[in-house]
């Protein structure tokens, strides 16, 4: 099938899902695509999950849970990184908003019937716990953003916090920055002018006083702390560990 990420930008991922040595169950498109400010020059970020064969786990060889690879096509620079569909569910678990991101990511290039029914339990594994997820990452960006200027991290900072703040309020995993900013109230006034300012160049500087976004995304972290503690997602996920291995041991057996 062939992706189209922007106007400009036509990827055919036919081959990449053909080229991989087990069953892919789901294939989208994570990174800069999905939160909503690719650059021009932004590789694709391909996640997603394989099926291992039974014998693959049952023998002394340690199994390739995780497969990562990165290419170049047609001048698009690739990088796919897929997990065993038991590692999958075991991130799902851990409160693990990024592996939901990629479940749920619009951004399709492979399905199938397994990676529908991921989907459809992804409600059931959202904690308010999930907030810790995006406070830390919004953290890491934001040290990032300290350290180099850059208007990628300083971007990836407010958009982890927006949702993480969406997610607590609505129940919702929502990665599309320029969304986020439409539905959260808090989200600043400067980030559409930021997204574009970041679609002209991957590495670009932030042209920004350093106080202010400091200012803003600390009242973020504030709304998304008031957030978790008023959210009606519960504190643990209590059919979730139960409906996941069901999935993983028909998906496993159908396979054999």
């Amino acid at each position: 099938m062939t992706l189209t990420l922007d106007p400009s930008q036509h990827v055919d991922l036919t081959a990449v899902v053909a080229e991989q040595p087990d069953p892919l169950l789901f294939a989208t498109v994570s990174g800069a695509h999905l939160y909503g400010f690719p650059s021009r020059d932004s590789d694709v970020d391909l996640r997603g999950a394989h099926l291992l064969p039974v014998d693959a786990l049952i023998g002394l060889r340690e199994p390739e849970e995780t497969r990562s690879r990165m290419w170049d096509r047609d001048g698009v620079e690739m990088d796919l990184v897929t997990h065993d569909l038991r590692k999958l569910a075991r991130l799902m678990l851990r409160r693990n908003g990024y592996v939901l991101e990629q479940l749920t990511s619009p951004l399709v290039a492979h399905t199938t019937e397994t990676h529908a029914e991921l989907v459809s339990l992804v409600p059931e594994v959202l904690t308010s716990h999930h907030a810790h997820h995006y406070r830390g990452f919004a953290g890491t960006q934001w040290r990032l953003f300290e350290s180099s200027g850059e208007l990628k991290p300083l971007l990836y900072t407010y958009r982890a916090l927006l949702t993480g703040i969406h997610l607590m309020r609505s129940g919702e995993v929502q990665a599309h920055l320029p969304t986020l900013v439409e539905e959260v109230a808090e989200a600043p006034a400067r980030l559409p002018d930021l997204v574009e300012a970041k679609a002209a160049a991957e590495h670009g500087l932030a042209d920004l006083a350093i106080e202010d976004v400091r200012a803003e995304t600390e009242v973020l972290h504030g709304v998304l702390d008031e957030a978790q503690a008023a959210s009606a997602l519960g504190e643990t996920a209590v059919r979730a560990h139960d409906l996941l291995h069901d999935l993983v041991v028909r998906a496993r057996s159908k396979s054999s």
